[in-house]
């Protein structure tokens, strides 16, 4: 029997890369690709929290949650709030990132359902931006905080 299998495709052989010229800027970006991003999905969260926890929109968030059915509406809205401030500051330190986005992935699997009515586009109200979200939070679930975080520095991981 002969082995059919393409040797290129191989996890241990890497591919030929099309903009060869490019290969030291990428490989040397490549270790802080996953810290950018885990800083950026913290980062983009904190101002949501910080609006709704003292900014002055918990009651607002509040109301709204309770106008769509979401109750108890006050402590839902405090929970998000708590996720998106304490838990965007925890992912930019990378610090606790597994439970953190788990939390941020559950929060934003409620959004996607929310807006699932309206498609799938975010200009329409869709679950686009939401579902990007969860993805982004269920890829730090999954990875943990990786090399540059405080999980990493303290060397303990959920």
């Amino acid at each position: 029997m002969s082995d059919m299998t393409d040797k290129t495709a191989s996890p241990s052989v890497p591919p030929k890369r099309l903009l060869a010229f490019a290969a030291p800027i990428t490989d040397a970006l490549t270790p802080y690709a996953e810290p950018v991003l885990r800083i950026t999905v913290g980062a983009l969260l904190i101002p949501h929290g910080y609006g709704k926890l003292l900014g002055g929109g918990l009651q607002g968030t509040a109301d709204f949650f309770a106008s769509v059915g979401f109750e108890p509406a006050y402590l839902l809205a405090l929970l998000v709030g708590l996720v998106e401030l304490v838990g965007g500051i925890a992912l930019v330190l990378g610090l606790l990132t597994r439970p953190v986005a788990v939390a941020v992935a559950v929060f934003m699997a409620n959004a996607v359902l929310f807006h699932a009515a309206n498609g799938f586009l975010w200009t329409n109200g869709g679950y686009e931006y939401p579902l990007m979200w969860m993805i982004a939070a269920l890829f730090f679930a999954v990875r943990g905080g990786g090399r540059f975080s405080l999980d990493r520095a303290i060397g303990r991981e959920f």
